[in-house]
């Protein structure tokens, strides 16, 4: 599979704020196995693009294409299908349910298609150091273990493409390089694209292609 965006631009966001912008009106087309960072400062459209990118917005001139397929054209069900078996997401804003526990929180994304077994949840919230928290409810988790509960989510499910905004924010470096080898190990199981939107470049992913948007 092949994400493609094709000349793509926000509609809210002035052309000369932009201009040198390596994402906008251009063409580029992410590949199954490759490490896409994008880097942007806060306010320039990061989240606007992974959101563009996994269709929950259409304010875009441009095009953004699954294989052949404009994605501005898919039915419903077309959708659904693409997002349980070819992309996964973690969101800047998480979306989690508060009143769930952890545990249900990554249950009721992984049943849905499942790619790992109910003990693998475990395995993954040992190694993000979140085991204790699998029963209690989200709410009662900082936002720090809350990015890890979404990862750990986001890994459940079967994905080609794996979109990340700004993942680790609150994470400090210990749990930092934690998540991002998960992710990486995750990835290359699948040979699964990462299109990773963050504030600045990264030194962990060797085989990434940064670009500025």
């Amino acid at each position: 599979m092949t994400i493609t965006l094709n000349n793509v631009a926000p509609k809210y966001i002035s052309k000369e704020n932009w201009e040198n912008s390596e994402v906008w009106e251009k063409k580029i087309a992410i590949h199954k196995g490759e490490h896409l960072h994008i880097v942007a400062p806060s306010g320039s459209g990061k989240t606007s693009l992974v959101h563009f990118i996994y269709g929950l917005r259409k304010d875009y001139s441009g095009s953004v294409f699954y294989d052949d397929e404009d994605i501005k054209n898919l039915s419903v069900e077309r959708f659904s299908a693409f997002r349980q078996n070819k992309i996964s997401i973690i969101f800047q804003d998480l979306r989690l349910f508060e009143k769930h526990t952890v545990m249900e929180n990554i249950e009721i994304k992984r049943i849905l298609d499942p790619f790992h077994t109910k003990e693998q949840i475990t395995v993954m919230a040992k190694r993000l150091g979140i085991e204790s928290k699998l029963q209690q409810q989200v709410k009662t988790c900082s936002y720090g273990e809350q990015q890890r509960i979404a990862i750990i989510r986001a890994l459940m499910q079967p994905f080609d493409f794996l979109l990340l905004d700004e993942p680790y924010s609150h994470l400090d470096e210990d749990n930092r390089k934690k998540a991002m080898e998960l992710i990486y190990e995750e990835c290359v199981k699948r040979n699964a694209a990462m299109i990773f939107a963050d504030l600045k470049p990264l030194d962990f992913f060797k085989e990434e292609k940064i670009i500025y948007l």
